[in-house]
Order: C-alpha cells, then sequence, then structure tokens
C-alpha cells in the first residue's frame, strides 16, 4: 500500500476570516493559522515569491482536515467557486452530519444557501449541497437508521 492517509483538502479563499467562522460552525476546529512563505513554499508550489496565509481546520474525529488558504502574493489567476456540480476537477467536500436541518438553519445564518434541495437516497442518507463563504461548494449527509460503519453505498445492489 503506498497511500497511509488523506491529511486535507486544500480551499483557497479571500476572506479567511469568514472561512474560518463558516467551518467552526459546521463542527471543525480551528487547529492553528500561519503564514507561509520561503524558498520551501515556493518550491512546493513552484510559485515564486510566494506569501499565503494558512487556517487549518480539523473535523471533531480527528480524521480529516480542511486547509483554507489566503493568497497575499502572488494574485489568484484563476475562479472556480460559481462553477456547477458538474465542472471537470475538483468539485466539493462532503460533510456527515447529525442533523442536517439544524446544520441548514445554522449554516443559512452565515450565507450558506441551498443548490437543490434536501433529498433521500433509499432508506441510508438524506443529502443536498450547499454553497458557503465564496460559494464554496460543501455536501452534508445525514446517515439515516441504524448504519454504523461507513459501507460504501456505491457497492449496494440496485
Amino acid at each position: 500500500m503506498t497511500v497511509k492517509r488523506m491529511d486535507n483538502v486544500g480551499i483557497v479563499v479571500e476572506d479567511i476570516d469568514a472561512a474560518i467562522e463558516f467551518f467552526t460552525e459546521l463542527g471543525l476546529e480551528l487547529e492553528g493559522r500561519v503564514p507561509v512563505e520561503g524558498d520551501w513554499a515556493d518550491g512546493v508550489t513552484g510559485l515564486r515569491d510566494m506569501r499565503v496565509e494558512i487556517a487549518m481546520m480539523r473535523t471533531p474525529d480527528g480524521h480529516s482536515r480542511i486547509e483554507l488558504s489566503r493568497f497575499l502574493a502572488p494574485t489568484v489567476v484563476a475562479d472556480h467557486r460559481s462553477a456547477p456540480v458538474n465542472a471537470l476537477g475538483y468539485l466539493r467536500v462532503m460533510f456527515t452530519v447529525e442533523d442536517i436541518d439544524d446544520t441548514l438553519a445554522r449554516l443559512g445564518k452565515r450565507g450558506a444557501t441551498l443548490v437543490g434541495k434536501v433529498v433521500q437516497y433509499e432508506d441510508m442518507y438524506r443529502l443536498c449541497y450547499i454553497r458557503g463563504p465564496e460559494g464554496i461548494l460543501i455536501g452534508l449527509a445525514q446517515q439515516l437508521g441504524q448504519q454504523a460503519s461507513r459501507a460504501n453505498p456505491m457497492s449496494r445492489k440496485h
């Protein structure tokens, strides 16, 4: 096996404070916030004279992280925030929540908007997509019933 784990998903934002508040409301914890620059940062990203502020947000189970980045230099060159759900490339992050209705109400106060509607997939999940701060696409899933594992719903026979 070559992969040990997935460490984090990176999201570039303009307003890092609003993004931190949004993901804190969702239930993630701010693990740390630091400026990043220097030869090593330039080398790993391929960007010359890069300066970025990073905030690392951790899920309550401690297994997943969101890395929020606000670029100070160089300037941002593309904006994918309003891309539809069928756009090529990285799209969204999905979070399992305890109560999707409560989560939507709380995040709505932080500016989140529902993309489509809340739907139910068989007897397994209630699901929806929302747009959070700066239009970031987030998926929410609420497990239904007595599911105790992260069984792959794609393996079910239909």
